[in-house]
């Protein structure tokens, strides 16, 4: 720990050369992002500074132990130095807290994709289910929401509904949501009573903009196309439909909900950053993936992460084996017991990796 400490004592030493040096602060974004890197760091230096202090203060303290002196005088070294252990320990804690590596994304706004998997038109009722749910979650929290582009299912689901949600700290709240959820439950349409079992998958991406990853416009094609609601029913006669398709990477996003040209254009290249740039975390995510043993705070997409049974009114997370018989009040939006178990996991686990 000592030795990571060292390292960052001189790097914010040379941090504060850097981002006072008049070529780079002509850079403004390359200024920015050290000036944020300067400040991460800071309270790390400053508490490491005053655990050398009080680990100097100790070792002078235990060396008066062996000087020759009276009885009150060497009691109240003792007292002294029982303190200072106290405090040094103390301190310690807090700088190996401190050490836990903080996400940059956290303070972000979110961008949610919650698409229905097997189950058939029940999957897709259950994808309605999720949104429904991070939508009320939103509400408790005075977020604001915005649907970016909606597939709908006839029957009132989705099988496919992408949204934002604007909120400082969304992202730290809702990171661990990503992965698959999979609902239990007797349908209305099942008339023998049978459970069934279907899933949906929830993908939580933050919203970048140009500082964190950069598109180069050559690399995307941009189509545009005709609206069209459920069943091929025409919803706008003027091509406000706009598709991008990334070519380096593949990834294609549609955006049709808006009548504005302009605005499904900004809404998809939004769609486009995040999706780049989560497919980055997770190139960086199966690299650490193989050094720690939680995968909480993966955000693996594979991974089945939450059941919802209904017939026992329970929802249980797998990754840190926790259930909740308040399925209902779940589902409306009160999460946050949920939320706090899956971080509290994650820290302790990277805590492990601290004092390693």
């Amino acid at each position: 720990m000592l030795d990571k400490l060292d390292f960052l004592k001189d790097k914010y030493v040379d941090l504060s050369q850097q981002i006072s040096n008049p070529d780079i602060i002509a850079d403004i974004q390359k200024w920015q992002k050290l000036v944020k890197e300067h400040a991460h760091i800071e309270p790390i230096v400053i508490k490491y500074k005053e655990y050398q202090e009080l680990h100097q203060q100790l070792k002078d303290a235990r060396e008066m132990m062996n000087e020759k002196m009276e009885d009150d005088f060497k009691e109240m070294v003792k007292e002294e130095v029982k303190e200072l252990t106290e405090q040094l320990e103390e301190t310690e804690h807090t700088l190996k807290q401190l050490l836990i590596p903080k996400d940059p994304n956290d303070e972000k706004n979110v961008i949610v994709e919650i698409r229905a998997g097997v189950g058939g038109e029940e999957a897709g009722l259950f994808a309605g289910n999720l949104f429904r749910m991070y939508t009320m979650y939103a509400e408790s929290k005075r977020w604001k929401m915005e649907i970016m582009s909606t597939s709908e299912q006839g029957i009132g689901g989705f099988k496919e509904i992408i949204f934002l949600i604007k909120g400082k700290g969304a992202y730290s709240r809702l990171k661990y949501e990503s992965g698959g959820h999979r609902v239990q439950r007797v349908p209305d349409t099942e008339s023998s009573g049978r459970i069934h079992t279907s899933s949906a998958t929830v993908a939580v991406l933050p919203e970048v903009d140009d500082i964190d990853v950069d598109i180069n416009p050559n690399d995307v094609r941009v189509d545009v196309f005709r609206s069209s609601g459920n069943g091929g029913q025409s919803v706008n006669t003027t091509d406000s439909a706009v598709r991008l398709t990334h070519v380096p990477s593949g990834i294609v996003i549609s955006c049709q909900d808006e009548k504005s040209q302009l605005k499904n254009k900004d809404k998809a290249f939004k769609i486009l950053k995040a999706r780049l740039y989560d497919k980055q975390l997770q190139e960086r995510n199966d690299e650490m993936a193989a050094n720690r043993k939680s995968q909480v705070g993966s955000g693996d997409r594979s991974q089945r992460v939450r059941t919802y049974n209904f017939p026992q009114g329970r929802v249980s997370d797998h990754r840190i084996n926790l259930t909740l018989y308040k399925l209902e009040a779940f589902l409306n939006g009160d999460l946050d017991e949920m939320i706090d178990a899956l971080t509290t996991s994650d820290q302790a686990e990277q805590l492990k990796d601290v004092e390693a």
